[in-house]
């Protein structure tokens, strides 16, 4: 039997749920966001039950893109918790049907206390409607579920409507990408949002030659340096660059006279520069735009700082992909034996590969490349862990 035709119909029936929220979208939404705005403590989420799980989730969307929030069951509340509410914070409570009795003996505490509360239900004629300083309308006009009972379109509804009032305050927050990152500097995605140039480039032993170099001498300099390249300088500015590619070239084309040449006679003189300031997702659109290997690292002046090459963001890329090899040698079947370690030695290979490049591009200097060995030790704790389970 397939079943196909269910899920098509109950992906049909939730997406039909989100676009009948549109028209409910009025005054009390903008109300919704001025009073989270003008809040000075935090937003608490409090439901009961399903509407209980997606507030928990609102809330840990809304703690990361800049508004401090939490979630209380209201059960909890009435045993002791509602110490933790204040008079500066904000209330956010969700209810399907806006009748829940364990969120309604919630109210009275709030209302005399004057703490705002904004309500989410799908009946706007609700006693939560009612005594809500705002009222959030989430109605749908059926469930998704085959019998019309368990909550489906109606919790997709409040999920999608409190990332809609996400969305709306990182608006009204001016809430940056950099923001987020602080948020999740632990993440790949923190770590690559917060990486900026001065922290991977390589300032040490730079190859820099004068541009009068003979071009047999500067051959000696891009093979020393171990960056397939050199860059010319006059009084410590950067005047141009001349890559091993450069080199290549000057060598077909002008053969008995190539000795005779200097580097100001091939060099880029527009070089692609960055200030150390630059943020590592930018360098690497710089790189794959221009279909280069490396940018030179300067500072007002154009004085050299450093240089950085593509290796550090094919660390933060192999960092992404660690991360998703961990997600699925944990979600692997535990009689898949042969599965895990298929896994981890398909993630040691492109570790190898990173490792062979680094020691081409002598990382000494670069931070990132540290964390090959770490990478190794925890998938080898990883995978024998793993296969210690399956064998109980």
């Amino acid at each position: 039997m397939k079943y196909t035709h269910t899920a098509i119909k109950c992906i049909e029936d939730e997406s039909k749920a989100l676009l009948e929220l549109i028209p409910n979208i009025d005054d009390n939404f903008d109300k919704a966001v001025d009073i989270i705005l003008q809040c000075k403590g935090k937003l608490i989420v409090t439901g009961v039950g399903k509407s209980g799980h997606i507030g928990a989730k609102i809330a840990a969307t809304l703690s990361s893109t800049g508004t401090p929030s939490f979630f209380i069951n209201p059960l909890d509340a009435f045993h002791g918790d509602l110490g933790v509410i204040q008079a500066e914070d904000v209330v956010l409570a969700l209810s399907n049907s806006g009748q829940t009795d364990e969120l309604l003996r919630f109210l009275p505490y709030l209302i005399e206390h004057k703490i705002p509360v904004i309500g989410m239900s799908g009946n706007p004629e609700s006693l939560l409607a009612k005594y809500a300083t705002a009222h959030l309308n989430s109605r749908v006009s059926r469930e998704a579920c085959p019998l019309g009972l368990a909550p489906t379109s109606s919790t997709t509804a409040a999920l999608a409507l409190g990332d809609a009032l996400a969305c709306a305050l990182m608006v009204a927050r001016n809430f940056k990408a950099t923001d987020f990152a602080q948020f999740h500097p632990g993440g790949s995605l923190g770590r690559r949002l917060l990486t900026r140039a001065k922290d991977v480039m390589r300032s040490d032993d730079l190859p820099v030659v004068d541009p009068q170099t003979k071009l047999g001498e500067a051959v000696i300099h891009v093979s020393n340096g171990r960056l397939g390249l050199c860059v010319p300088v006059v009084d410590g500015k950067v005047v141009g660059l001349v890559t091993d590619g450069d080199i290549r070239r000057a060598m077909e084309s002008s053969q008995d006279r190539f000795f005779q040449l200097t580097v100001a006679d091939i060099m880029t003189k527009t070089p692609k520069m960055v200030s150390p300031e630059m943020k590592i997702t930018d360098i690497e659109q710089v790189l794959h735009q221009n279909k280069i290997h490396c940018v030179l690292v300067v500072d007002e002046e154009k004085h050299l700082l450093g240089v950085v090459d593509s290796f550090p963001a094919l660390c933060c890329r192999i960092s992404q992909i660690y991360i998703s090899y961990k997600t699925v040698i944990r979600s692997t079947s535990p009689n898949d034996r042969f599965g895990i370690k298929r896994l981890v030695e398909q993630m040691q290979g492109l570790i190898s590969v990173c490792s062979a490049q680094s020691r081409a591009r002598s990382p000494s200097n670069l931070s990132s490349p540290c964390i090959f060995p770490h990478i190794r030790q925890e998938l080898r704790a990883m995978c024998s862990a793993a296969l210690r389970g399956r064998k109980r």
